[in-house]
């Protein structure tokens, strides 16, 4: 499904402090943006885009190798792979802790990827395989609660303690599983000082995100009980079902 203005417009009810993001993965380079002028990395591509910027970036945009190998766009190092940068990095306690990184990180497989596009809400031309919200907690409870709101699905956050980026940008895309993580917690972007701590990436896959939208055209936002007669309501479902409170 192709995701217009009025599908999205939803989300504008959030009033986020900082745009939502758009990105696409594609191997053809994309014809409505411009390439970047400029060599930073990957984590800071997100930063840039939720700064108002539209552009796309290839492999030569790249200044920090995690970025190009969660892309499938280079190999890592092999200092990286066997751990030796990790533990030198104090990250973890030696290399074959470090090394274990390699063994889970989502990573897409080479020459699917080419160029990646990013956008903020205002200025997508394209279909995002992945939107990324920047949150606060009581607006991430929403946002996940619309994605579990028809399903029931589990609520599940996978992060690591470095390459965070692979948890935002390729884990959805790869999975088709929302994702959702609290800033401060991954070392390259908290070394580099981008984001505001304690609030959460709520990264969302284009395959839910049109029935997540729907969703939250339709369910409380604001929950009954959340409200301030919310004990009354409660106990008043509770008579209705039968059930006795514990005294």
């Amino acid at each position: 499904m192709v995701l217009g203005k009025k599908e999205l417009a939803v989300l504008d009810k959030f009033d986020f402090d900082v745009i939502p993001v758009g990105v696409k993965f594609v191997a053809q380079r994309p014809d409505k943006v411009e390439r970047l002028d400029e060599n930073i990395a990957l984590c800071e591509m997100l930063k840039k885009a939720q700064e108002g910027n539209a552009f796309f970036v290839d492999a030569k945009n790249h200044t920090c190798e995690a970025g190009l190998y969660v892309l499938g766009q280079a190999d890592a190092p092999g200092p990286f792979i066997s751990g030796g940068f990790g533990a030198g990095l104090k990250i973890f306690e030696e290399p074959r802790s470090a090394g274990r990184l390699y063994h889970y990180l989502p990573r897409i497989e080479k020459n699917v990827v080419n160029y990646v596009a990013f956008a903020p809400l205002d200025k997508l031309s394209f279909d995002p395989d992945v939107l990324i919200i920047l949150a606060e907690t009581s607006q991430t409870e929403i946002l996940l609660r619309a994605m579990s709101y028809r399903t029931g699905k589990m609520w599940m956050s996978k992060f690591s303690a470095a390459i965070g980026c692979a948890w935002i940008l390729t884990y959805p895309y790869l999975t088709g599983e929302l994702n959702y993580t609290v800033t401060g917690l991954g070392h390259g972007m908290k070394r580099r000082k981008l984001f505001p701590e304690g609030r959460q990436f709520v990264s969302i896959p284009f395959d839910i995100l049109p029935t997540l939208l729907q969703t939250l055209q339709t369910m409380p936002w604001v929950l009954p009980a959340y409200q301030p007669d919310g004990l009354q309501f409660v106990a008043k479902l509770l008579k209705e079902l039968g059930i006795t409170p514990p005294t």
